[in-house]
């Protein structure tokens, strides 16, 4: 008798795949039935065999088919929860032409149950290791009519216009050829990089602009090729302890920043308080666009000596003048509910200042931003005049000038 699913008393990856779809619409990440049925009737652990089948239907569960030579991961199946939230964004619709950025096989089988057997998928990756399996696993899963192409997915694409583009890498820019390969009205879904805080955006093509019309938070592995963009890394105590990233080309002077994290630390406090369950995600895109010398510090565990003290120790907003810094920072202050209190630390001659200038800023989300539908970005060719771009803040990119407005 052959062992099944049943005999052995483990689910089948039918059960599996369809608890994971009912956890993902009781999270609220697959909001219509369209995005549930192709999350369904795609075998998503096919992609995935190098973990057990369980693990592959895990819903947060990002699974890692490559790594670079310091270990961090530079290909992935990413997580289904991340993966349908995008396919949201996107509303990719029966008989659509899709391009997808960044490869990985799954991914694009979804997109070719969504656009059906009247509609086209292109799936592009710089990448002959990712190219070649996607090709090998979308054949054994009978997805081969999505046309699999190695070539970096920032240049020229063949086969356009779509009317979907679906970029599942980390950007950090907008090349100009995704928007000339949209049409008129057609949308592109990308994980966007801005000060370093990554959101999956939608925007629409109106004429030479994008315009956002949703956005989310998300995380990707980094785009490769031409466009690949690294932050720049300062390490005020000379050790791997703290870290500040600036991801802008325009970033702030970090040369007099030796011996400011020696110096007393200040902290000041907001009255802005916030529950463990809350998210405050807008609140880290409001700094970053409201606030002069922007950049996110990070914390080693490992080599913590609890010099300072932010409110996230993996990224959390900082802001640098001259030879002063200040931080975000949180500090409990009920035990029934749980509740925090949003400050900030500042170091340096000027740290009590730039603590006080973040405080006047969560503030200013407090009262005017904190429930509200979150920014607008609007993306235009570099060089576009300054009169011709909407209010909010300029973040020039390489390709384009990126406007954060908020209402």
């Amino acid at each position: 008798m052959t062992a099944t699913a049943e005999t052995t008393g483990q689910s089948s990856p039918d059960q599996l795949r369809t608890a994971m779809v009912e956890a993902l619409r009781s999270s609220g990440a697959i909001r219509t039935d369209e995005v549930a049925a192709a999350l369904l009737a795609v075998p998503r652990h096919v992609f995935a065999p190098e973990v057990p089948v369980a693990e592959a239907y895990e819903p947060e569960r990002a699974l890692v088919t490559k790594r670079d030579g310091h270990g961090l991961a530079v290909s992935s199946v990413s997580a289904a929860r991340i993966q349908a939230q995008m396919l949201e964004q996107a509303d990719v619709r029966p008989g659509m032409r899709v391009l997808e950025v960044g490869s990985g096989g799954y991914n694009a089988a979804l997109l070719a149950e969504l656009v059906g057997p009247e509609g086209e998928v292109v799936t592009v990756d710089i990448d002959p290791f990712v190219t070649d399996r996607a090709e090998k696993c979308l054949a054994e899963a009978g997805y081969e009519r999505v046309r699999v192409v190695l070539a970096d997915g920032s240049g020229p694409l063949e086969g356009g216009p779509f009317d979907r583009i679906v970029v599942t890498v980390g950007a950090w820019d907008l090349p100009p050829a995704w928007t000339g390969a949209l049409v008129e009205g057609g949308t592109i879904t990308v994980p966007l990089r801005m000060h370093g805080l990554t959101r999956s955006i939608t925007f629409r093509r109106e004429g030479e602009r994008l315009v956002s019309v949703s956005a989310t938070v998300s995380g990707f592995v980094k785009i490769q090729g031409t466009d690949a963009h690294d932050e720049f890394l300062v390490l005020p105590r000379g050790t791997k302890e703290i870290g500040l990233r600036f991801d802008e080309l325009e970033r702030p002077d970090t040369s007099r920043l030796g011996g400011v994290l020696d110096t007393p630390r200040v902290e000041w406090w907001t009255g802005v308080a916030v529950g463990t369950q809350e998210p405050f995600d807008s609140l880290y895109l409001w700094l970053a666009s409201s606030l002069p010398g922007f950049g996110l510090m990070s914390v080693d565990p490992e080599l913590d000596t609890g010099t300072v003290a932010p409110a996230n120790r993996m990224a959390c907003p900082v802001i640098v003048e001259g030879g002063s810094l200040a931080y975000l920072a949180l500090r409990k202050i009920s035990e029934d509910p749980v509740t925090f209190e949003f400050g900030a630390h500042g170091f340096g001659p000027e740290g009590g200042p730039l603590a006080a200038l973040i405080n006047t800023e969560v503030r200013k989300w407090d009262r005017d931003h904190r429930t509200g539908s979150g920014p607008v970005f609007t993306a235009q060719p570099i060089g576009t005049p300054n009169d011709e771009l909407p209010d909010g803040l300029v973040v020039d990119k390489t390709h384009v000038r990126l406007t954060i407005s908020w209402p």
